[in-house]
Parts: structure tokens; sequence; C-alpha cells
């Protein structure tokens, strides 16, 4: 396929939507990563361990997709709950070369000192867990004061507080090291946002280049999708029944193999967006008010901003962007018409409303063949989807459902309660 793709700016751009949900602060993985990488840094740490440091900080929540489950983790010291995400993570990023070094840390970012296992796992790693389980309590702790811009009044109350778990919760030498590197002030104010991206700027600058093959893409895409798919019962599988209907579609279109790998990882890839969407909007069984449905709407918008800017990815930022345009362009959000929208994305489109409609919901079953048909003709008739994509579609509907709702086995199952 003739993609090209850093893997570390795919990276960097899909950290972003990790943090989206936050919802409103978004920005949590980036600053453990950077109090992580600043204590590599002040501990003389090669310069190749503190990027991992800052790389496994913006990605050691990549179990987390429930807003519900992050208000607890960064309003909470210690929660019950808090392992779950990690068994997740270690899960997904397990098996996967160029992120597998992060899946013991992430397994074990939120397991206290005098917990972690004292064998079978490499003494570094355990360390680097730790490292940032630490830093992660010091942003949940510093939280309230983002906003309000009054983090510097708090800093001596933080840090006193992460000395009090010294040899329980947090290694003593990692305490006694993010002391010495946070007692200046430069610690802190480098996690204000205009800081935060000078520094994302400054590392992808920097960093050496690491092209993507086209299986490590699909991979780490689909690692995404079941991110994005585990947010919502309402929503499991979906993303990689979009992606399978979309290739399945454009195969019998005669849409080039190249385009077909680009559109593959689109469908995977189309609702990033959502993670910023809040839990309750999202699981809502009912029909969303006028204010919910503007919310919702958003979610197209925020794909665009995570992926526009990987290099190498023009064309699937536009067909995931693309996928609620609608002919006359009355779709959202950027108000394309047919003569505007590439023919992937309206491929896009057809497999997201034919996925949505056949898979089985919690609180709905899937349309049969007949009423799917009956819908989707009507949807070509009124000019709402193109009628090319449709036809062919339509032309052999069971198909069209073995691809939209396959048995999804190449990843590891993805459950995160609230």
């Amino acid at each position: 396929m003739t993609l090209f793709a850093d893997l570390r700016h795919v990276i960097y751009a899909l950290s972003d939507a990790l943090d989206l949900v936050g919802v409103d602060d978004v920005a949590h993985g980036k600053r453990v990563g950077i109090m992580a990488a600043e204590c590599g840094r002040v501990a003389g740490l090669p310069e190749t361990e503190t990027a991992f440091l800052l790389d496994l900080g913006m990605l050691h929540d990549i179990g987390v997709s429930s807003t519900r489950t992050h208000c607890h983790l960064v309003e909470t010291f210690d929660w019950d709950g808090c392992q779950g995400h990690c068994e997740v993570g270690h899960a997904l990023l397990k098996g996967f070369g160029p992120l597998e070094a992060m899946a013991e840390p992430v397994r074990y970012h939120h397991t206290r000192w005098d917990a972690l296992p004292t064998s079978d796992v490499d003494p570094d790693t355990l360390r680097a867990a730790n490292l940032i389980y630490l830093v992660d309590r010091v942003d949940a702790l510093a939280a309230s004061h983002y906003a309000d811009n009054s983090l510097l009044l708090f800093t001596d109350d933080i840090r006193a507080r992460i000395a009090e778990h010294a040899g329980t919760f947090f290694s003593p030498e990692l305490v006694e090291l993010f002391l010495d590197a946070s007692h200046t002030e430069a610690f802190w104010l480098d996690l204000e946002p205009r800081s935060i991206q000078a520094r994302m700027v400054e590392s992808l600058a920097t960093a050496r280049d690491y092209p993507a093959n086209t299986d490590e893409l699909k991979h780490l895409a689909g690692i995404f999708a079941r991110i994005v798919d585990a947010k919502s019962p309402f929503t499991a599988e979906h993303s990689l029944g979009v992606a399978r209907l979309a290739r399945h579609l454009a195969e019998r279109l005669g849409v080039s193999p190249d385009n077909c790998d680009k559109l593959e990882i689109a469908g995977m890839l189309h609702d990033l967006g959502k993670l910023r969407i809040p839990d309750e909007i999202l699981d809502k069984p009912g029909r969303l008010d006028a204010a919910e449905r503007k919310i919702i709407n958003t979610h197209s918008y925020e794909t665009f901003q995570i992926l526009h800017g990987i290099r190498g990815f023009d064309e699937i930022t536009r067909w995931a962007a693309y996928h609620h345009e609608e002919p006359d362009g009355s779709g959202y959000p950027f108000h394309l018409t047919a003569a505007e929208m590439p023919f992937e994305a309206a491929i896009l489109r057809v497999a997201d409303i034919f996925q949505a409609m056949v898979q089985e919901r919690p609180y709905r079953q899937g349309l049969g063949d007949t009423e799917v048909s009956n819908f989707i003709r009507r949807m070509a008739d009124d000019g709402r989807i193109d009628s090319r994509v449709a036809e062919v579609l339509l032309e052999d509907v069971p198909a069209a459902r073995l691809a939209a709702c396959p048995a999804l086995e190449e990843l590891p199952e993805v459950r995160m309660g609230a």
C-alpha cells in the first residue's frame, strides 16, 4: 500500500483521542508523560528512556473510554475499580510490536509499590509503572487547580501528599526523585496548555522517523477502534464492523487496493471523536433532545481534529470525518455537497448507517434483511446517500450483514465499566 505515515505522529495524534475522555480536561495523559519524562531527565536517564516515559505517560490510560471511569481516576486518590482499565490497556498493547514495551508498565500503573510482584517482572518495568502511578496521582491532586490557574498555590500540599505515601503506594526512591524534580515553578508551569503544546511540537520535531507499514497502521487503528467501541454497550463492535463493511463495498465498487486499505483504517477511526461524548448521552436509549443532539454532532469534527495532523493521513482524515455528510449539503460538520464528497467517504457513510441498523443494541433488535433493505432504499431515493453504493449493498444484503457484524477475534475483548 502506498501510505506513508510516521508511527510516532500517529501515536501522538491518537493520544489526543484518549485525552478527549476527560471531556472538560483534555490533557491528562500529556501532563503525566511530561512529568514522568522530567523526572527521568533529573535522574539522568538517556534521552531514549525519557522519550519512552513521555510516550508511556501519554498512552497509560489506553484502557479508559468511559467518562465515568475517567472522573473516578482524577477525583479519587485510590479507587477500588482502577485495576480494570490497567488490564484492558495491557491486553490491547500486548502483542503489538511497536508498543509492546508499554504493556507491562500499563498493567501495573495503578498497583501500589508494596503490592508489586517481586519476581517474573523486570525491575525497570516496575519502576516505570510506579513512576507513572506517582505522577498520575500528582495530576489527580492538581486537577481541581488547573481551571483557575491556582496550581502554584498548592504545589507544597501536593508534594506533601505524595511524600506521605513513600514506601506504600510509591517507591521511596521515586518519591525523592519527584520531590527533587518538582521543587521548581518551571516543573508545574510546564503543565499549562501552551507549554504542553510546545513540548509536543518539540518532541515530534526531534524524534527519529518511524515509518509504519500497513499491518502496523491497521493494528493500531484496530486498537483504537476497540477503545471507542468499548465506550458504550450501544456502540460495541461498531467501528470494526463499519471498517469491514466499507472495505467489502469498496472492493465491489472497483476502488483501488490502496484506497481499500485506507478506507478500512478510516472506518476503524471514524468515531474517535465519540470519546469526548459524556457516557449518559451516548448511552441514552430514547430520543435525544436538541442540546444532546448538538453534542453528539460534534464527534465527527473531533475525529477530524485528531487525525488531520498526521502526515500521510490526508485522505483517511477526510473520509473518516465526512461520514455524516449528506449529498444535498444538509449533513454535518462541514455541510458538503455530493460534488465535494469523495466517493470513499460516501461508501463509509453507507457502511456506518447499515452497520448501526443491523447491529443488536441493548434497547432493540437489529433490523432484518427486508427492513434494512427498505430503509437503505428509501435513503437512496431521498438523496441522503449515494445511490451507487446503495445499489451494490442491496445486491447482496446477507453478505453485507456478515461483513458488518463479524466475529471479532483479532484483538482482546474490551469491557470498561463505569
